[in-house]
């Protein structure tokens, strides 16, 4: 980090938690802040977790502070240095984590709140959706690889992408156990959705089954036809994990000022990738830094967001 920039820990309670984040501001007076929203599954402020350091936010931050863009991002509840159990944590908890973040960020001195954008990335896009439909007094939305379809279907379209992508000797050997994923990832859903506790054990692995069930059942359409601010929403022609043809499908349900993209080569962690898509080369895909054109867009978008304002 260059001198140019004073990183500050901050806390914020929320359901009775108190999460942890950095403030990440720029010298000189801000253009804009961002809250930024990390993804689904036990992340920190920085989108990594113990079996993989995906840094999306770590990188966002820290492009956007070199434009002139504060930002705050937090760790997820009983992840890192936050309180809480990550386990028992909703889908929604996640939204009413967001929005202590955002109150948390408007209360700080220095910092516009008429000036203040929500960047989220996959889970963190939806929960930014929420924030851009709830009148919270956001200037606008940056969806990154952000759904438009049920949760429900977003799950069964990553197995069947999976299941498309897996090398020629893994689905021979499938075929010849008999296994059928799509079977097998049909038995696992309706296991979730069965559940009636905030943890239950799949195949001997405890899995957060609340916030399962909450994704599965939310469809981000009513959000998106009710956002009141305008949304950059970019997703990556490679991604495996959000169906990219879902950009046309934000552009028909959100306001006239929505802009969308699908970037060629681009994949659910925000990298670059040659050849055809595949889960097997994310672990070389963190290796490389977040697309410096998509962060570029970001900031791009925001300056001319806010420079009337």
């Amino acid at each position: 980090m260059t001198e140019l920039m004073t990183e500050t820990e901050l806390t914020l309670a929320s359901s009775g938690s108190e999460l942890a984040g950095t403030l990440l501001v720029p010298a000189g007076e801000p253009i804009a802040t961002a809250l930024l929203i990390s993804g689904s599954g036990p992340i920190d402020r920085d989108s990594n977790m113990k079996r993989m350091k995906i840094d999306v936010m770590r990188q966002v931050a820290h492009y956007l502070a070199s434009v002139g863009i504060a930002s705050f991002r937090y760790d997820k509840r009983g992840v890192a240095r936050s309180t809480g159990d990550y386990r028992a944590t909703g889908f929604h908890d996640n939204v009413a984590d967001a929005r202590a973040a955002l109150e948390r960020l408007r209360a700080l001195p220095g910092i516009d709140a008429d000036r203040i954008v929500a960047i989220g990335h996959s889970e963190g896009a939806l929960i930014a959706t929420e924030l851009a439909a709830a009148g919270v007094g956001l200037a606008g939305a940056v969806l990154l690889a952000g759904a438009a379809q049920p949760g429900e279907q977003v799950l069964r379209w990553q197995a069947t992408q999976v299941a498309t992508s897996l090398p020629g000797p893994a689905k021979l050997l499938l075929k010849l156990l008999r296994k059928d994923l799509m079977k097998i990832q049909d038995k696992r859903l309706a296991q979730l959705k069965g559940a009636t506790d905030d943890v239950i054990r799949v195949q001997l692995v405890r899995v957060n089954a609340r916030w399962f069930r909450e994704f599965m059942a939310y469809g981000p359409a009513d959000a998106l036809e009710r956002a009141k601010t305008p949304i950059l929403a970019i997703t990556g022609a490679k991604d495996l994990q959000v169906d990219p043809s879902d950009i046309a499908i934000m552009e028909r349900l959100a306001l006239d000022d929505f802009t969308g993209e699908v970037v060629p080569d681009l994949t659910h962690l925000l990298r670059r990738e040659d050849g055809p898509p595949s889960l097997r080369t994310y672990k070389k895909q963190v290796k490389r830094p977040v697309d410096v054109a998509l962060l570029e867009s970001i900031g791009a978008w925001v300056m001319n967001l806010v420079v009337d304002r």
